[in-house]
């Protein structure tokens, strides 16, 4: 995210230095190749060669192979040498040198630099008036010429405080952004972590503490019929035996050794029938079930695999029911799952949090279902859940 802004600052600062360098060619180059076309011939072929060789160094020396640094000084040093050499020939000018100084500021490699490489091309500027015989010793070029060394000197100090500034603000900023990203990336791993934990716990209540729930309260009743009722418990065992398996496998998928949840592909109808028909089995109540084939996907599937276990398990420890219906139910919308039971009931806004019904409808809202429970005291319980088909909203 910070690289964005550098580059940017980097294609501006590009544009510029090539409006500038466009700059220089019409006001500095071509003013003293139109002036010296009415001298002599010798004074007019040399300056012209001499402004064309300026002219083509600059872009030469920007693109050639080799060390930036060298390639900037030795542009800077035929600047110099040019400069002086144009006043020389031209009776003294002092326009190249004023429209160059910004060169020796973008290419000179510090402020020292550029008031050293700035000062000698001044300097050449005043030796080439001072070496004309027929002119007088101070003229106004000359006088120009120091007035804008001196200006370059003022504006490129300021300048290269402005950029300082502005280079340190955008450090800062660029370090309050990298540190706002690491607080944010720890803020996101502690929330993932913290999801984690939250997903492992409902899938643990909803399965591996369902099923060593079962296997106490069959384990119980096999050992109280030992004496009076052997077959009762050696079936009682053998559901011991199946659910512990049940339980191997689920632990296998929580640790992640197996897919899909825990709940095989196939039809929700089926799974459901074996799951009513195991709790009938072990609990000796009544189970009356609608359930016929609906297509739904995976995530649903375990969705309502989970509500139905959940709402069972509850029934067994807490409504002391004798009949349990269950009805799933296609519509337009959505798949309905209804579980009903003729218990002592409860009242909602009293019951125990936990990762029951709290589960249940967490679960069905990161699928954008909803649960709807309704209960009253002696009244039975109502639990409804509600799952939107694919394509759905």
């Amino acid at each position: 995210m910070e690289q964005r802004p550098q580059h940017d600052d980097r294609l501006q600062a590009q544009a510029l230095r090539r409006w500038y360098a466009a700059l220089w060619v019409c006001f500095g180059l071509v003013p003293p190749g139109i002036a010296v076309w009415d001298h002599a011939e010798g004074t007019r072929s040399g300056a012209l060669a001499l402004l064309a060789v300026l002219a083509v160094c600059h872009p030469i020396t920007g693109t050639f192979p080799g060390n930036p640094a060298v390639r900037r000084y030795t542009f800077l040093a035929v600047l110099i040498i040019g400069i002086g050499t144009v006043s020389y020939l031209l009776d003294g000018a002092a326009s190249l040198l004023i429209v160059s100084l910004p060169h020796f500021w973008i290419h000179g490699g510090g402020p020292r630099r550029a008031i050293a490489l700035s000062g000698a091309a001044a300097a050449a500027t005043v030796a080439g008036i001072a070496a004309n015989p027929d002119g007088p010793p101070l003229t106004g070029n000359t006088v120009a010429a120091l007035t804008g060394y001196a200006a370059s000197i003022l504006v490129g100090l300021w300048m290269t405080r402005v950029v300082g500034r502005h280079d340190e603000r955008a450090r800062l900023l660029a370090a309050d952004l990298e540190d706002a990203e690491r607080r944010l990336a720890e803020a996101q791993r502690r929330q993932g972590a913290a999801d984690e934990r939250e997903r492992l716990a409902r899938e643990i209540h909803d399965t591996l503490a369902q099923g060593l729930a079962s296997i106490v309260v069959l384990a119980e009743a096999a050992r109280e019929g030992l004496g009076t009722d052997p077959a009762a418990s050696a079936r009682q065992l053998v559901s011991i035996e199946r659910t512990a398996r049940e339980n191997l496998a689920e632990a296998r998928v929580l640790v992640g050794a197996a897919p899909g949840g825990g709940v095989a592909s196939g039809s929700i109808a089926a799974t459901l029938r074996r799951t009513l028909d195991r709790f009938a089995e072990d609990t000796g109540l009544t189970v009356g079930a609608d359930l016929p084939d609906v297509d739904c996907d995976q995530p649903t599937r375990v969705a309502l695999l989970r509500c139905t276990q959940e709402s069972l398990a509850n029934v067994r420890k807490h409504a002391a029911a004798t009949t349990v219906g269950v009805v799933l139910a296609a519509h337009p919308h959505g798949v309905e799952l209804e579980i009903t039971d003729d218990g002592r009931g409860f009242a909602p806004g009293t019951a125990s949090g936990g990762f029951g019904l709290d589960g249940m409808r967490r679960r069905l809202a990161e699928l954008g279902g909803r649960l709807t429970v309704t209960s009253a005291p002696g009244e039975g319980t109502r639990v409804l859940a509600l799952l939107p088909r694919e394509g759905t909203p």
